[in-house]
C-alpha cells in the first residue's frame, strides 16, 4: 500500500511554488531526504519524504502552486515492503526482520545463506535474486568513429523505460541520443563525458527487473545510494567518481571575473549542499531556473564542464563576457531552450570563429547564360521529377575550380604549419531546419552530373529537415556552399565549416543594368561571397579563385572542357 508525502505546514503561505523536484519515479528516498522545494516571497523550503521508500509518482511539476496538505507524491515505504516480502518468503513477523543474525536457530543458519538476510533489510525479500544483464552498446552510427560522449543521462541504480536516454554522443556536425533498448534498472556504466566511443562500444550493462536491481546493484541500502548520488552525476560513471570530485575541490576558489557577487546566489539548500560536496563555488555557475535559479543539474554541467577540460569563453581567450540582464524586468518574456541540433551548431560556429581568421571576398557573376539555359531544362527536370535550381551548377563549378586552387580544398594542420591537401571532392551544402542549421555532404561531386547532383541535393535536404541524417551523412567535407538564394539579400559573411578553409556564400539573383560596351543591357546577376581561412590563403588567391568561378557560372559550357 502506498502512501502520500503531502506540503507540511508552512504557516500562513498558501499558493507556494514549487521551484524544483529533487527525485523521480523509481528513487528511493530516505525519511529526511528532500523531494521537491518550494519557494514563497520570503524563503524557501525543502519538503522531506517523511518516511523511507521508493517513489512511485509525482503529482506536482516545477511552477506548480502548492499549499500545506496538498498531495505532492506517492511512495512505497520500505517498512510495509520489507514486510510483505517477508511474509511471502519467511511468513516471519515484522519484528523479525530486526533480529541480528546471530539470533537464528543453527538450522536456520544453514539452511539459509548470509545474503539472504540483506534483500529483507530492504524490503524486497520477495523479489528474484537473479536478474538478466544485458549490454547496450553504440548502435550503427555510419563511419563515424572516436565520437565524443557528451552527456551521460543515468547512473548505476537508475530505473530506466525503453526508449530513454542513456547517454549523447557528438561528432563535428551533430548530436545524437542513444535510448535504452528495453526497460530495466542501470547495474553499471562503462563510459564518461569525453570518452570516445564507436559502433559496438559498451555503453552501460542493463538489468532487466528494475525492482530486483535496486538491492542487487548497490551492495548498500536505499539510503546509501541516495547519498552517493551526487557524487556520481558529474560524470555519469561511478568509477571515476573519486578522482573527479578531489579535482574540483582542489581548484582555486578565487572566482573569476564573470562571477557574481555572493549576495547575488539564487539557489536552494539541497543545491548549495550539493556544490559544498562537490567543492563547486555557486558564484561562478549560471542558473538556468526559473528567474535564474540554480538547480542541481547546472551544478552537475559545472563540473562536467570542468572535468572535461572546457574553458569557458574568457578563460584564456581574454574576451570579456557579455553582461547578464533580467529582461523580465522590461516586460514578459519567455524562454525557450536551444535545440541540441542548434546548440551544436552555435558551439562549432563560435569555436570556429574564435580561432580562424575569417576574410570574404565579395564579387557578382552574370549568369543570365546559365539561367537561360536553366529555364530551357524545366520541362525536363518536370519529367525527372526534379527541381533544377542554380545549386548544382554552382557545386559542379566548384569542383573544376578546386582542381585548379588545390589549397581551398584542403585543411591545415593543428599547429597551422602544414597543408593537408585533400585528392577527394565533398561538398558540404548547409540546409535550414526548423531545429537549426546542419551541413550534409555530397560526396564525390565532382563525379556527378548535373541531375544527379539535382536528385542528391532534393534527398539530403529532405533528409535533414525530417530528421533522418546519419552522422556519416555530416562527416568528411572537404568544401561547402551555403545559399540563400531563395530566401534573398545580396552578400553576407559565412562562417566556414571547421576544419576546412573556405566557404562560398550564394544570395539571390538580381536583374541589373550592365554595360556592354555600347549600353547598358539588362543582365541577371549573383553575389557571391567566399569566406576564407587568411592562414591558409590570402587575398590574391582568393581573388583569382572567384574569379575563375565567375568565368565558369558566366558560360556554363565551359564546365564541359
Amino acid at each position: 500500500m502506498s502512501q502520500e508525502i503531502r506540503i507540511p505546514d508552512i504557516g500562513d503561505a498558501e499558493d507556494v511554488e514549487v521551484v524544483e523536484i529533487l527525485v523521480s519515479a523509481g528513487d528511493q528516498v530516505g525519511a529526511d531526504d528532500p523531494v521537491i522545494v518550494i519557494e514563497s516571497d520570503k524563503a524557501s523550503m525543502e519538503v522531506p519524504a517523511g518516511v523511507a521508500g521508493t517513489i512511485e509518482s509525482l503529482t506536482v511539476s516545477v511552477g506548480d502552486k502548492v499549499s500545506e496538505g496538498q498531495v505532492i507524491a506517492r511512495l512505497a515505504s520500505s517498512d510495509e515492503a520489507g514486510a510483505e516480502g517477508e511474509k511471502a518468503e519467511t511468513a516471519e513477523p515484522p519484528e523479525a526482520r530486526k533480529r541480528p543474525a546471530k539470533a537464528e536457530t543453527a538450522d536456520e543458519a544453514e539452511a539459509a545463506p548470509a545474503a539472504a538476510a540483506e534483500p529483507a533489510e530492504d524490503g524486497a525479500g520477495a523479489q528474484p535474486t537473479e536478474e538478466r544483464e544485458i549490454d547496450i552498446a553504440v548502435p550503427n552510427i555510419g563511419e563515424a568513429e572516436n565520437v565524443e560522449v557528451i552527456e551521460v543521462a543515468v547512473k548505476p541504480g537508475d530505473h530506466v523505460d525503453e526508449n530513454d536516454v542513456l547517454v549523447v554522443v557528438e561528432s563535428d556536425k551533430a548530436s545524437m541520443e542513444i535510448p535504452a533498448t528495453q526497460a530495466g534498472t542501470i547495474k553499471e556504466v562503462h563510459v564518461a563525458v569525453g570518452t570516445q566511443v564507436e559502433e559496438g562500444t559498451k555503453l552501460v550493462t542493463l538489468l532487466a527487473a528494475g525492482r530486483a536491481a535496486s538491492s542487487s546493484v548497490g551492495a548498500a541500502s536505499g539510503r546509501e545510494q541516495k547519498d552517493s548520488r551526487p557524487e556520481a552525476a558529474p560524470t555519469g560513471a561511478a568509477a571515476p567518481k573519486e578522482k573527479a570530485a578531489p579535482k574540483e575541490k582542489a581548484a582555486p576558489a578565487a572566482a573569476p571575473p564573470h562571477a557574481r557577487p555572493r549576495s547575488d546566489i539564487y539557489a536552494g539548500p539541497a543545491v548549495r549542499r550539493l556544490a559544498r560536496e562537490l567543492g563547486v563555488d555557486l558564484a561562478q555557475v549560471n542558473g538556468t531556473g526559473n528567474r535564474g535559479r540554480i538547480v542541481k543539474d547546472d551544478v552537475k554541467a559545472f563540473v562536467k564542464e570542468r572535468m572535461s577540460g572546457a574553458a569557458t569563453p574568457a578563460a584564456g581567450a581574454g574576451i570579456p563576457p557579455l553582461p547578464v540582464v533580467d529582461f523580465s524586468k522590461f516586460g514578459e518574456i519567455e524562454e525557450q531552450p536551444l535545440s541540441r541540433t542548434r546548440a551544436a551548431g552555435a558551439q562549432n560556429l563560435h569555436r570556429a570563429w574564435l580561432n580562424i581568421p575569417h576574410v570574404t571576398q565579395h564579387d557578382e557573376v552574370d549568369v543570365t547564360d546559365l539561367e537561360d539555359f536553366r529555364a530551357s531544362l524545366k520541362a525536363e527536370a518536370e519529367q525527372r521529377g526534379v527541381k533544377l535550381t542554380p545549386l548544382p551548377f554552382i557545386i559542379k563549378a566548384c569542383c573544376q575550380v578546386l582542381k585548379e586552387f588545390p589549397t581551398f580544398n584542403a585543411s591545415l594542420d593543428a599547429e597551422a604549419k602544414t597543408f593537408i591537401l585533400k585528392r577527394y571532392y565533398h561538398i558540404g551544402m548547409a540546409v535550414d531546419t526548423p531545429d537549426g542549421l546542419v551541413v550534409p555532404v555530397i560526396r564525390d561531386a565532382d563525379r556527378k552530373g548535373i541531375w544527379e547532383l539535382s536528385e542528391e541535393i532534393v534527398e539530403l535536404a529532405d533528409k535533414a529537415r525530417n530528421k533522418k541524417l546519419s552522422m556519416d551523412d555530416m562527416r568528411g567535407g572537404s568544401f561547402s556552399v551555403s545559399s540563400l538564394g531563395a530566401i534573398g539579400g545580396t552578400g553576407f559573411t559565412p562562417i566556414i565549416n571547421a576544419p576546412e578553409v573556405a566557404i562560398l556564400g550564394v544570395s539571390r539573383v538580381t536583374v541589373r543594368p550592365v554595360w556592354r560596351g555600347e549600353a547598358f543591357v539588362p543582365r541577371k546577376m549573383l553575389p557571391l561571397s567566399l569566406s576564407y581561412d587568411h592562414r591558409a590563403i590570402n587575398g590574391a588567391e582568393a581573388g583569382r579563385f572567384v574569379t575563375r568561378l565567375g568565368e565558369i557560372l558566366s558560360d556554363i559550357r565551359r564546365l564541359a572542357l
